[in-house]
C-alpha cells in the first residue's frame, strides 16, 4: 500500500526551506521536491502541513499539497492496475503536471490578481475583508491614474510617496491613509511569506502607516448619568440603545462583544460579567456597578439586545441631543495635506466606541490602576492603552489638585 507524507528538507533552518513529498511503496521511499518553500516555524510537523496562524494564511499552499498527495496516490493505483512498472520518473511527471512547472498561473503571480485572490480566500472577519477590498479598489484606481502597472517589485519608497499623495489628493484624512498603507503592507507580507516576492521594502522604517492623534471624545460620569436619567419609556428603540450604551460605558466592551452579551455571561450572582472577547480571544471578567445591575433588573435578568452598529450610532446622537450633551467641540485633523479645524456639538460625535473610551478615561480619572483597567480593556501595552485616555487640561488639573505634590 502506498503512503504519501510531506517533510521539510532543512527543518532546523531559520530561513525558507523546500517542502518534500515522501512516497513509500513496497519498502521503497522516494523523495520529490514540491517546489514549494516555507519557513520551518510555520510548519506543523505532526500534520505535515503549514500552520494556520493569525495574520498568515497558508490555505492555498495546503490545498496544493493535498492535491499533490491525491494525484500521486491516484497515479500509483493506475500504474498498478495497468500492471505497469512504477518508476520515479512517472511520479515526477505527475507532480510536474500538478505544479504545471509553477505553483500558480502567471496571472495569479501578478500583484493585483494576488490581492484579489487573497481577499476571496481569507478567513478574516467580514469587517476586515471590507477594508481589504477598499484598499484593493484604491490600489486599482491609483494604477489606472498613474498608468503604472503595479507588481511586487514596484512597491517601493517611490510608490509609497506617490500613493500617499494620491490618497491625500482624494481628500482622505491622514489616519485613513495610514490604514490603507497598513493593508498594503499586509498584502506584501503575505506574498513574501508565500515566496512570491523577495521585496521587503515595505518593512523599511520610511514605509510607515501615517497617523496623527485624533480628537476623540469621551463622556464624563455626569454626562453618562444625564443619559441614564432620560425618560425614554415611550421610545423603546432609544431606550434599549441607551441602556446598552451605558453598559458599555461601565464595562469598556467593544461593540462586537456587547452584541453577543447574554445573561449566560453573568457570573457570581450577577455581580460580574465574564466574556471571551471577539477581537483578541482573551477572557475578561468585569465587576458590574449598581447602574448596570439596575439595567439588568429592568430587563428581568437579561441584557438588552443590540441593533446594528450603524443604527446604534445614529440613535446615540439623537439620545445625546435629548440629554443636552451639546458642548462645543473643536476637532482638528489633516485632510488633503491641510490642517483643518471643525466645530461640532458633542452629541454629534457620540458613537458606540465612545462607551469604551469613556470607560477607560473615567476609570483612569478615578485612580484605578492602569494595569487593572488594561485587564478589562484587553490592552497589552500601556502605550496602546493611553491612546484611549482622553482627558482635558481641566480634567488633568482636577486629578492632580489633591496630589501631595501640589499641597
Amino acid at each position: 500500500m502506498a503512503t504519501v507524507t510531506f517533510a521539510l528538507k532543512e527543518p532546523k533552518s531559520t530561513s525558507k526551506t523546500l517542502i518534500l513529498i515522501l512516497l513509500r511503496f513496497n519498502g521503497i521511499q522516494w523523495k520529490f521536491s514540491t517546489e514549494q518553500k516555507i519557513i520551518p516555524k510555520f510548519w506543523n510537523s505532526s500534520e505535515h502541513r503549514a500552520r494556520q496562524i493569525r495574520n498568515i494564511n497558508f490555505v492555498e499552499l495546503n490545498n496544493l499539497l493535498t492535491h499533490m498527495e491525491a494525484e500521486t496516490l491516484d497515479t500509483v493505483r493506475k500504474i498498478i492496475n495497468d500492471q505497469d512498472k512504477l518508476t520515479k520518473e512517472k511520479i515526477r511527471a505527475t507532480l510536474d503536471k500538478v505544479l504545471q512547472k509553477d505553483t500558480l498561473p502567471e496571472n495569479k503571480k501578478e500583484f493585483m490578481w494576488f490581492i484579489k485572490d487573497f481577499i476571496e480566500h481569507s478567513n478574516k472577519k467580514i469587517g476586515t475583508k471590507k477594508t481589504y477590498k477598499q484598499t484593493f479598489r484604491l490600489l486599482k484606481e491609483y494604477q489606472d491614474f498613474s498608468k503604472i502597472k503595479l507588481n511586487f517589485d514596484s512597491i517601493d519608497l517611490d510608490f509609497y510617496e506617490r500613493f500617499t499623495k494620491f490618497l491625500a489628493d482624494k481628500d482622505y484624512q491622514i489616519n485613513t491613509i495610514g490604514s490603507f498603507i497598513k493593508r498594503t503592507k499586509v498584502f506584501m507580507n503575505e506574498a513574501f511569506q508565500r515566496g512570491l516576492t523577495s521585496n521587503v521594502v515595505f518593512k523599511n522604517k520610511k514605509f510607515i502607516s501615517p497617523r496623527e492623534e485624533s480628537d476623540s471624545i469621551y463622556l464624563t460620569l455626569e454626562e453618562i448619568k444625564k443619559l441614564g436619567a432620560l425618560n425614554l419609556s415611550k421610545e423603546e428603540r432609544l431606550d434599549k440603545v441607551r441602556d446598552l450604551f451605558i453598559i458599555g460605558c461601565y464595562t469598556g466592551l467593544r461593540f462586537s462583544d456587547l452584541s453577543k452579551l447574554t445573561n449566560k455571561n453573568l457570573i457570581d450572582n450577577g455581580s460580574k460579567i465574564k466574556i471571551q472577547t471577539e477581537k483578541t480571544g482573551e477572557t475578561v471578567i468585569i465587576p458590574l456597578n449598581s447602574e448596570i445591575r439596575e439595567i439588568i433588573k429592568k430587563y428581568s435578568g437579561y441584557i438588552p439586545k443590540v441593533i446594528s452598529n450603524q443604527k446604534m450610532n445614529e440613535y446615540l446622537k439623537e439620545i445625546g441631543k435629548l440629554a443636552e450633551i451639546d458642548e462645543k467641540i473643536i476637532i482638528h485633523f489633516t485632510r488633503g495635506g491641510k490642517r483643518i479645524s471643525e466645530a461640532w456639538k458633542k452629541y454629534d460625535l457620540i458613537t458606540v466606541h465612545t462607551a469604551r473610551r469613556s470607560f477607560a478615561t473615567n476609570a483612569f480619572l478615578s485612580d484605578i490602576p492602569s494595569i487593572s483597567i488594561m485587564k478589562i480593556t484587553g490592552h497589552r501595552t500601556e502605550k496602546s492603552f493611553l491612546q484611549y485616555i482622553k482627558i482635558s487640561q481641566d480634567d488633568n488639573a482636577n486629578k492632580l489638585i489633591n496630589h501631595p505634590f501640589f499641597k
